[in-house]
Order: structure tokens, then sequence, then C-alpha cells
């Protein structure tokens, strides 16, 4: 528990999660601990797999039980353990304190119920609001995701509106009640450049006016250069990087952070040779049997042998800004140095 006078909102603690299945135990987070400050916008990276949608889905209750189970860890959210608490508060705090923004809005929505009647359900349920203050209140969210001509659109179905539409509908829903905190997992996937420009700056632009921290799962690291203030990189159920947006991009230390900025196309490149993209090479290991060591280790090129015997912890990065974290037995930045070419 964050200690008095502190800033921390939420804190994760040693969490891991693990799934039953007919092939044996799949271990999908394995140890995931940091702390989110109030009003921060944490962006979390990796491929499909890392472990980033699952952790924040167990934070919630929201995974299924079984398969599914919390192994150990602890999810400390303004002074409450949310992992202890039982379901009926559980449910106060999602919707209410903390909202929740999925990828698919139309297989998130009813397509049964209009768009009133579902941003009505947790002003309801957590503000008590019904009749007409619940749909003025329904109205008003519209027009703050700036929906066009919200009144009339409020007795509409979800087929009726446009995906970018459809998603800002499901952030009004999960804004609905000014939660604390609110999670948005891949909300702008399924989503064209233009459209999911518009949404990230609704979404810092609603961070100002409600004051809410926001942790923002993707797997594109560009998305996260427009929104957030950290960055967390997860790999095969663990965090291998975390620090300053700036400064994990200008100066990563963990060579799977490298890979997945080498492999962003640059569109500042001028000779066409030079704008192929540079993929990671290997797959991610098989989550049954987690490796000993660095997960990434067989597909790191800088790897040493402690790497394939023993797990680096997370801890400051030598010589980095301050709260710049790695996880690494080499030394990228050495290693980078050396194969620059002599001048």
């Amino acid at each position: 528990m964050s200690a008095p006078g502190t800033t921390k909102l939420l804190e994760v603690r040693d969490l891991a999660v693990a799934f039953e299945t007919r092939g044996g135990m799949i271990h999908a987070v394995n140890g995931v601990s940091y702390a989110l400050e109030t009003g921060e916008t944490l962006g979390i990276v990796g491929e499909s797999g890392s472990g980033k949608s699952v952790h924040v889905l167990a934070m919630l209750g929201l995974i299924p039980k079984p398969p599914g189970r919390i192994a150990r860890g602890e999810v400390v959210f303004q002074g409450r353990d949310l992992l202890a608490l039982p379901d009926k508060a559980l449910r106060k705090v999602r919707g209410g304190e903390i909202g929740f923004v999925f990828q698919d809005p139309m297989s998130s929505l009813n397509p049964a119920m209009t768009v009133a009647a579902q941003i009505v359900e947790p002003l309801r349920i957590h503000l008590g609001l019904a009749g007409a203050a619940a749909r003025r209140r329904a109205r008003e969210l519209l027009d703050l995701v700036r929906i066009p001509d919200a009144g009339s659109r409020l007795d509409q179905y979800p087929h009726e509106f446009s995906g970018g539409q459809r998603q800002r509908v499901m952030i009004a829903i999960a804004i609905a009640c000014k939660p604390k905190l609110l999670i948005a997992d891949e909300a702008t996937t399924a989503l064209d450049v233009t459209i999911q420009a518009e949404i990230i700056a609704l979404v810092r632009e609603l961070k100002r006016e409600i004051g809410m921290a926001i942790i923002w799962i993707t797997h594109d690291l560009g998305v996260v250069a427009g929104i957030a203030d950290t960055v967390q990189v997860m790999y095969a159920g663990r965090i291998l990087e975390r620090g300053p947006v700036d400064d994990i991009f200008s100066d990563p230390r963990s060579a799977y952070t490298l890979g997945l900025l080498r492999s962003l196309p640059d569109l500042g490149v001028r000779d066409v040779r030079r704008l192929r993209l540079q993929p990671i090479e290997g797959t991610p290991p098989d989550m049954r049997l987690p490796p000993a060591g660095d997960p990434f280790a067989p597909r790191n090129r800088y790897a040493t042998p402690r790497c394939f015997l023993e797990a680096p912890p997370l801890s400051q990065a030598p010589g980095a800004a301050p709260g710049h974290l790695v996880a690494a037995w080499y030394d990228l930045p050495g290693q980078l140095a050396r194969e620059r070419p002599t001048p």
C-alpha cells in the first residue's frame, strides 16, 4: 500500500496469471510489478501473447475462472487490493472508479439496446441516476465525445454508427462516472489512421477535463508516442523495459524494444532501398514451459550466456534517465557502439 502523501493510484505487485489447458498450464503473466501515478498515462506495448491485456483483465476480475487463475500477487488501487475484494465490491470499482474501453466496440456494445440505454446503465448502477436526469447526462456524454447531433442519436442502435463513432460511444460509457483510471485495450487497432488520431486526441482532451490516469494497451509504438507519459514493454508475461516515453524512443535498453522500434517504418527516409522493415527473427517461447532465463534470449543477438540461465530483474538502467528500467544482463548501448563503423 502506498505511504500517506504519495500520488500512487495503482500498484501492481508480483502479479502472475495462468490458464489450465489440455496441453498443460500456460503461464501468461509472470511476476509483473509496477506503479501508476495519479494523472499518468502509461502505454503498455508488446506483441500478441505478451500478457499486456491478460494482466489488466485479471486485475479487474474479467478472466474466466476456470480455466484462468491468479497464481499470486496484489493489485492495490486507492489503498484496496482488488484481487481480495468480493465480487460485489469489485463490480462497484469496475465501471465506476475504473473505466474500460475494449478493442472491438461492435462486439462489446449490445446490438439489441439503444446507445442511450447502454450509457445510462453505469449511471444507474454507480451513481443512482434514472429517468430524465440519466438521459440528460447520456446526451452530455455523447456531446463530450464529439458525436454530432447527440440528442437525436441517443435512441439509435450501434449498427447505425460508424466504427469510429462506436468507439466514441464506448469511451462515453467508460467515462460516464468520471473514473480515476481509464483502461483502453487496443482501442484504436481496428480503426483507420485518421480516425485513430482523432480518438487519441479525444482521449488526451478527456484526460485533461476529467483528470483521470490512463493505461493504454497496444502493439503499436507509434500510438504510444502520441499519448503516453511512460512506456512499458512486455514480452512473454514479463516487463522487459519501462521508462519515460522520450527516453524509450531515444535510448532503448532492451533488445526487444530496439527490435520493435526498428520494425516501424521511417517515413522520413527518401531512399526507398532503406524503407525495408527489420523484422524480429524467431518466435516467442512456449509459455507452457517458460524459460528459466531472459525469455527474449533465443531471439536476441546480444544475449550473454547468463541470459539463458537466469532471468534478469527489472532495475534502473546504468547511465539512463531516472526511472528508466530494464531487465537485461547485456549492455545494449555498448553493443550498438561497437557495431557502428569507425569514421
